[in-house]
């Protein structure tokens, strides 16, 4: 009996649902019942078995490199992208170890066609390999080229996580020095080394592919300047186990609105939680969030849920795209203008009185059309911008 291409589309999601349902068990399985706070809730990304991605390749036809995803340990639990040579390319070259290719040809983040066509001519992406970075170009039109290697057929699986390209031709075993280019035009970053009996991939090498992630989007629209910051911060960002930033996009910056952005970049970033929309408008008024700035925090001062005439408000400062970007551990929104730093605010703790009385921020000079505490040349005590006294370049 033949099989018929949508009998094996069929069988393809059936594994892809047995394998989301595993993981679900998995991540609740064990122990006490997990806590329900929003604050103590870690994200659970899904996780794909290198069987999975070996089912996957198969039945798409890509046989040769199939049989490389258990000895490449190639799995997701990050978005993930696969240019997939043919098996006929891929057989003339006998002596090359397809598990280190199939590393090499993989890049963390979702890059289909349409995003492609927005990068730079000749931009870089380092791949799983440790080192190993991929070449993008194009020819202005519609191709797009990996190495020199045209995308013939692009975006033959895309589920949101994982995306493969199929590629007309193949892909030799990339050089040491294949991200030794131009750092500014080049996505590559400092691989920490790994202990030797740590598996691919920790906790940290994931936060480093999601961190890369961020940075090639966040680059793609219009916040090149917030993805310069966190390059820069790469280090610090990468050992955190999640975040959440608030950013600011390159025109309100370069206007002179934004000027301080980047010296109080840390100010914008709250470490280890990842707010999404569902948990940033039940945030009730007077609710602090603890930031990289040491001692800083920021407030909620007017809570969401009033769609876009009554956006949520932070330190009086309007969040103007919410889940702007988003990955398996981090979440970005959109603000209107930096925020401010508000020296007396003193949430309400129930725990340190017994009288139910909640202190308001103090804002002598409210700016209601843009939704921010706006600062005169000569700012009210109570209210400055936070400068980052550590690194005199700002970020």
């Amino acid at each position: 009996m033949a099989i018929t291409p949508r009998f094996q589309l069929l069988l393809l999601l059936l594994l892809l649902l047995i394998s989301l349902f595993f993981s679900a068990v998995t991540a609740t399985d064990g122990g006490s019942a997990p806590s329900l706070s929003p604050s103590s809730t870690a994200y659970q990304a899904p996780t794909y078995p290198p069987a999975l991605f070996a089912t996957i390749l198969s039945t798409l036809g890509f046989q040769e490199l199939s049989t490389a995803t258990v000895s490449a340990n190639l799995s997701a639990t990050t978005p993930l992208t696969i240019f997939a040579p043919s098996d006929a390319s891929l057989l003339t070259c006998p002596t090359c170890s397809l598990p280190l290719l199939l590393q090499e040809l993989s890049i963390p983040g979702l890059y289909p066609l349409h995003f492609l066509l927005t990068l730079t001519f000749g931009t870089k992406i380092e791949t799983t390999a440790p080192n190993r970075c991929l070449t993008i170009t194009s020819n202005s039109k519609d191709k797009i080229f990996v190495n020199g290697v045209e995308i013939t057929s692009p975006d033959v699986f895309n589920n949101g996580l994982v995306v493969i390209h199929g590629l007309q031709g193949f892909v030799s075993h990339l050089s040491p020095l294949s991200c030794n280019v131009e750092r500014m035009t080049s996505l590559s970053f400092p691989t920490p080394a790994l202990s030797s009996t740590s598996s691919w991939p920790p906790a940290h090498s994931i936060m480093r592919l999601m961190l890369k992630d961020a940075i090639i989007r966040l680059r793609a629209t219009g916040f090149t300047v917030v993805s310069l910051a966190i390059r820069v911060k790469y280090a610090e960002l990468s050992e955190l186990k999640s975040m959440t930033i608030f950013a600011l996009d390159d025109a309100t910056i370069f206007s002179g609105e934004g000027y301080n952005y980047l010296s109080a970049f840390r100010f914008h970033v709250v470490p280890n939680r990842r707010l999404s929309v569902a948990e940033l408008v039940t945030l009730p008024p007077t609710t602090s969030l603890p930031t990289l700035d040491a001692g800083n925090n920021l407030v909620v001062t007017t809570a969401g849920g009033g769609g876009p005439t009554a956006p949520v408000q932070i330190n009086y400062v309007k969040i103007t795209t919410i889940d702007l970007l988003h990955n398996g551990r981090i979440m970005v929104h959109g603000i209107s203008s930096p925020f401010p730093l508000m020296l007396h605010h003193q949430p309400y703790n129930i725990e340190e009185s017994s009288t139910p009385e909640i202190q308001q921020s103090t804002c002598d000079h409210v700016d209601w059309d843009r939704g921010i505490c706006a600062v005169k040349p000569e700012a009210p005590v109570g209210l400055q911008f936070p400068m980052d006294v550590e690194d005199h370049h700002g970020v």
